[in-house]
């Protein structure tokens, strides 16, 4: 059954994982007790925005401001697949 996110859910990083930039592999890693996760850079993108106060929505409208040259709605489609798929595997929290 799919993760349902609407664009009113705030998410965070789950207790205990952090997010990191990693010099040595010029990319960001999500950090956990067993491991680490090396992400691309949309993922590294979308997650440095969960600041655990912030919606979705508000997440959208920072990355599209960010990245203005993005086709029209493409950023929200993206964040949103990518988060149900980052709560599906467990590295976020969202209510």
């Amino acid at each position: 059954m799919a993760t349902m996110i609407s664009p009113t859910s705030v998410c965070r990083l789950r207790p205990g994982w952090r997010l990191q930039w990693e010099e040595a592999q010029q990319r960001h890693v999500l950090l956990y007790p067993e491991g680490m996760v090396q992400l691309n850079d949309t993922a590294g993108a979308i997650l440095g925005e969960l600041d655990g106060q912030s919606d979705v929505e508000a997440v959208i409208q920072r990355l599209e401001a960010r990245y203005p040259q993005a086709p029209t709605g493409a950023i929200a489609l993206d964040v949103q697949a990518f988060l149900v798929d980052a709560s599906q595997q467990g590295w976020i929290q969202h209510d």
